[in-house]
């Protein structure tokens, strides 16, 4: 069996943690501002107090969160809820199959968050930051 380093896979956890992030703001700054080709046929933005409009909020911000691994946890089960609601409101009316009907990239941003959700972070994230600076001096080997 191949050894992996754990720090190795750390580190692939926090990369992962970023570049889905970064993509997942590309879908919100597209809804939000009309950046990136704009939303909808016409491009532009949506409405902020639609569905769509929340979605923009949720990605932009969201995925910032997500970028800077703060609050990753509770951000990752936000954003996987909502993947999951896009999914059954825009995807699965047109068909059962992901691939038919477009919605295999929110089920694969749901699996991704699933795992930020259960995981954590992973490396180069503010969560780990913070969390180290709350330790009791104690915990952190310094004595007192």
């Amino acid at each position: 069996m191949i050894q992996v380093s754990p720090k190795l896979v750390d580190t692939a956890h926090g990369i992962m943690r970023i570049a889905a992030g970064l993509l997942f703001m590309e879908h919100g700054v597209q809804k939000l501002f009309g950046w990136l080709g704009g939303f909808g046929p016409q491009g532009g933005a949506a409405p902020l107090f639609s569905l769509f409009g929340v979605a923009g909020v949720l990605e932009t911000f969201g995925g910032a969160l997500i970028v800077l691994g703060l609050l990753t946890r509770p951000v990752a089960v936000i954003l996987l809820l909502e993947m999951l609601f896009a999914f059954a409101r825009v995807h699965l009316p047109q068909g059962f199959w992901p691939i038919l009907s477009g919605g295999e990239l929110a089920l694969l941003y749901a699996g991704i968050y699933l795992y930020l959700a259960a995981a954590g972070p992973g490396r180069f994230a503010l969560d780990r930051v913070l969390r180290r600076g709350a330790e009791p001096a104690a915990a952190q080997g310094v004595r007192t």
